[in-house]
């Protein structure tokens, strides 16, 4: 296995959730890690937490995914700061109401910006530099909603099937650069935001911990491996 001391990571959607999940971890493995965000306390409280127990050290940066000049500003801190980014992971992702026939057009258009656009402006930011250094892994969280729809997942799973699609194509267009890439697919993740799902939920649901984990494996593998796709289910 690969190691991730004194690699350089970004994590987008890093105030909470999944995202903090995988930048405790990246720090824990010696990693370098750059936590992008648009709640600048969460993101502030979470910096000074890994900057305590780490072996890593954390970066905080507010970005809007959606913005391709904030991706770009980013990245640019990112290199003056820590250095150039070894790890993208684009983790920020929204859900908002998903059936067609509610007509919910602003909350399709949110879903759209951050979980479409916002995957291929971070890879549009970080792509050249990676590319020209022939090294570089790009992970992409997408969702189990990415291969299942539910009658009331509509948009928010044709959003996570495009993260799959952007996955697979740009893996092939980045076969024997030396760049690669990951998309991990989650199921059911406990968090702050889906505290109501899981009132209903039966099974006993992932924890972000589970979720990085698996990220954390993607990426210290022998640098002639690439792990595609992880899609990671509760039991």
């Amino acid at each position: 296995m690969a190691e991730l001391t004194g690699k350089t990571a970004i994590v987008t959607g890093a105030s909470s959730g999944i995202g903090a999940g995988i930048c405790r971890h990246f720090a824990e493995e010696g990693a370098n890690v750059v936590l992008a965000a648009r709640r600048k306390d969460k993101l502030d409280a979470l910096t000074e937490e890994i900057n305590k127990k780490g072996k890593g050290k954390a970066f905080a940066a507010v970005a809007d995914v959606s913005v391709l000049s904030d991706m770009e500003k980013l990245v640019k801190y990112t290199k003056e700061t820590v250095g150039d980014a070894d790890i993208l992971v684009n983790n920020a992702g929204l859900v908002g109401s998903s059936r067609v026939r509610d007509g919910e057009v602003a909350e399709w258009e949110k879903m759209i910006d951050v979980n479409i656009k916002g995957v291929l402006y971070g890879i549009q930011a970080v792509l050249p530099d990676m590319i020209s250094r022939s090294s570089g892994h790009i992970i992409n969280t997408a969702s189990v909603s990415g291969f299942e729809v539910t009658k009331t997942s509509t948009v928010y799973s044709a959003t996570k099937f495009a993260v799959r699609s952007i996955s697979q194509g740009l893996e092939k267009e980045l076969a024997r650069t030396g760049v690669r890439v990951t998309n991990i697919s989650p199921g059911m993740v406990e968090t702050e935001r889906n505290s109501e799902s899981l009132a209903s939920y039966s099974r006993k649901p992932l924890q972000t911990d589970d979720i990085a984990r698996a990220v954390v494996y993607a990426v210290t593998q022998p640098d002639y491996v690439n792990v595609n796709e992880i899609t990671v289910r509760p039991v």
